[in-house]
């Protein structure tokens, strides 16, 4: 198991640590550190950038990924609107979750509330070489859908 640093702001107070829910889970949720007597609503249409009042640091060679909630979805078209949001390991601010309401009505966004989840993951760099030509492959320059999907 890997250790990551994790800040909490003062509008993080009396909520529960990010957790994973099950033994095998890949994402531990992230809750929602608005006001308790100001829940976020968004808006059939809009999205709101979601405090969670957390800051992580991440080792070198690691992103923290923030992905949507498939609860949140299923049952409210509630979705992270640049899913998957990358946390980059020199980043140090607030993590804060794009969220955008697919749904057909007003969604509040209470205080602790579980809006997404975050997924550690490693990082590779590539190193980019020009080249006139590509090799030959199979598909060659076949788009969206010429794999027969």
């Amino acid at each position: 198991m890997m250790e990551i640093l994790l800040q909490r702001l003062p509008h993080f107070a009396g909520l529960p640590l990010p957790a994973y829910q099950s033994a095998q889970a890949a994402g531990m949720d992230l809750p929602a550190a608005c006001a308790a007597d100001a829940p976020l609503v968004i808006e059939p249409g809009e999205w709101a950038a979601v405090p969670t009042g957390l800051a992580i640091a991440l080792p070198a060679g690691y992103e923290a990924q923030v992905r949507p909630r498939s609860g949140l979805a299923a049952k409210h078209g509630i979705t992270v609107l640049n899913a998957p949001g990358t946390i980059d390991a020199d980043y140090r601010g607030e993590i804060k979750v794009l969220l955008i309401n697919h749904g057909q009505t007003p969604f509040a966004v209470e205080r602790g509330m579980r809006i997404a989840q975050l997924v550690i993951a490693p990082v590779l760099q590539a190193g980019l070489k020009p080249v006139e030509t590509l090799p030959e492959s199979g598909r060659g320059s076949g788009g969206f859908g010429s794999s027969g999907i």
